[in-house]
């Protein structure tokens, strides 16, 4: 296992368990995402399968606040960083699970929704997108991968009504795939990369970026249209 402050790795089996840890709420500093981004680099060169996890009852309450809050070049670099990261997830060249480790939020949730498989676990965690209710629009990158995801009823109530998800709710809305009890969480989840791992990976991944291309064009689309053309 190798580690950086928030964000741990660890290889076995050809899977690749990718765990955020900021010892609080996993919150999507610009250091986090950027480890994020250093883990994806290495399961990529290790070929492997990846598990994005959390830790703490929390999978991820979204982006740190305090940078969000400035408004300024570090907000911008920080939400652009945030959706590469999906991006990469949407388009990795291997099946990525999600293990959704407890609250999902904003973008915390905008990362799970970008994984090919997701696990929940069981308890009093909350799925939500919570931007409306708290008084911000939702970006235009995240607006695309909700409606990617999420069925038609359950995307208006995810983006403009900012509903807030149980893990067994989030089930039926599409969110999540299945729950799971939290002691079992990671080897459910394991199971399931080890699972899609048998999968032809060449097929797999052509068949991922014609899937996606449309949402992946809009996810680009949108940061440029709002943040400018990245340098």
């Amino acid at each position: 296992m190798t580690s950086g402050s928030a964000v741990s790795y660890r290889l076995h089996d050809a899977v690749a368990t990718i765990t955020m840890n900021d010892g609080k709420v996993n919150a999507l500093s610009s250091t986090m995402l950027a480890e994020l981004d250093e883990a994806l680099d290495r399961a990529r060169t290790d070929e492997a399968t990846v598990v994005l996890t959390g830790t703490g009852g929390y999978f991820s309450a979204g982006f740190d606040l305090r940078t969000l809050g400035s408004g300024g070049a570090d907000a911008v670099t920080m939400l652009r960083a945030g959706f590469t990261v999906a991006e990469r997830l949407l388009t990795f060249p291997a099946p990525v699970v999600i293990a959704v480790s407890g609250h999902a939020i904003a973008m915390g949730l905008f990362l799970a929704l970008s994984g090919d498989y997701r696990v929940g676990a069981q308890g009093p965690f909350k799925l939500t997108a919570n931007e409306v209710a708290i008084g911000l629009t939702l970006p235009l990158a995240a607006v695309e991968i909700c409606r990617y995801r999420l069925p038609p009823p359950h995307f208006d109530r995810v983006v403009n009504l900012a509903e807030s998800y149980s893990p067994d709710l989030a089930v039926a809305a599409g969110i999540l795939d299945r729950v799971a009890q939290p002691a079992n969480l990671a080897d459910d989840a394991l199971a399931v990369a080890r699972h899609l791992a048998a999968l032809d990976r060449a097929a797999h991944t052509a068949t991922k970026l014609r899937a996606r291309a449309k949402v992946v064009a809009g996810l680009r689309a949108g940061l440029d249209d709002e943040f400018g053309p990245d340098r």
